[in-house]
């Protein structure tokens, strides 16, 4: 049994594999992407988020913290995080939801249980379980762990990641994962770089890898607009992907904004700034051109 820390289990999602699925958010990922729609997965643990527009200014957090860390500010409280120790006090006495709490600690086997109580919907669409993040293969025991339980129930598996670890960490899911939700998000490595803070040749033969081992793959690429939806970057995707050897297609996401009001909890900057949500019809642009180069593409609903 192997155990860490899951910021939310997210029930009846349609969006992160085949069928209806329970999608299991892990803690911690190695790229810092500027567009981030979870941003309280980045760094592995417990993390309190606080709503200030939701504070009542009812002082509860205040007299529950004992380190000082809750700090009267003018009409609401903040925190002061030098200060917290994530004790969570303060979170579980405010009644208006300002405060948040991203990350609990459990095992392989109470989220498995979750996830079980759901099976009645999987074998009716052809879902199961993803696993996501943050960056889930960061913990492949975890998901080794926790996929070995789903095969066993007889639970479809499916892995979302960014590609960005070792190969072994592949390698020790690899044989118990129905589905690859590889993120693609820039086949230009400098690019990569400028907008994820990493280089993407680890990545890149990861999918080399994974395509040549046979693995069930499909492709995703968030698509920013003015940044990664380019000609000649669309270009370099499609030959790589052409390169593997392999019918592997590609599905676009849309850019959107729904994480945003995240970084306000955690008070950290959204580099995005106002650049608002890419509308499916401008992303269909880009996914014909990906077809016109020999890649089966399609957009997100």
């Amino acid at each position: 049994m192997s155990s860490t820390f899951v910021s939310n289990i997210q029930n009846y999602s349609i969006h992160d594999g085949p069928g209806i699925r329970t999608v299991v958010f892990l803690k911690g990922c190695p790229l810092r992407c500027r567009w981030c729609a979870n941003p309280e997965n980045l760094t592995p643990g417990t993390v309190l988020g606080f709503l200030s527009r939701l504070c009542q200014n009812c002082g509860r957090c205040l007299r529950a913290c004992g380190h000082g860390a809750i700090v009267p500010g003018e009409g609401v409280y903040r925190i002061d995080r030098e200060k917290c120790v994530s004790c969570m006090k303060c979170a579980e006495l405010c009644f208006a939801g300002a405060l948040t709490v991203y990350g609990k600690e459990m095992t392989d086997e109470e989220t498995f249980r979750k996830a079980a109580r759901d099976k009645i919907f999987y074998d009716e669409s052809g879902g199961g379980v993803t696993v996501s993040g943050g960056e889930p293969l960061t913990h492949p025991e975890f998901v080794s762990d926790l996929f070995g339980r789903c095969r066993e129930a007889g639970i479809s598996t499916c892995a979302e990641t960014c590609g960005c670890v070792p190969w072994e960490s592949f390698e020790a899911v690899r044989e118990k994962t129905d589905l690859f939700l590889f993120d693609m998000k820039f086949a230009d490595s400098e690019l990569h770089r400028e907008y994820t803070g990493v280089g993407n040749e680890r990545i890149l033969e990861n999918a080399r890898k994974l395509a040549s081992a046979g693995a069930e793959i499909l492709f995703r690429r968030p698509l920013i607009p003015g940044v990664n939806d380019g000609r000649e970057e669309t270009e370099r995707t499609a030959a790589f992907i052409r390169s593997l050897g392999r019918d592997i297609g590609l599905e676009l996401m849309p850019y959107h904004r729904m994480g945003a009001a995240k970084y306000e909890a955690l008070r950290m900057e959204y580099a995005m700034g106002d650049l608002p949500p890419l509308p499916p019809a401008e992303a269909e642009k880009t996914a014909e051109v990906y077809r016109q180069l020999g890649v089966d593409c399609r957009v997100s609903k």
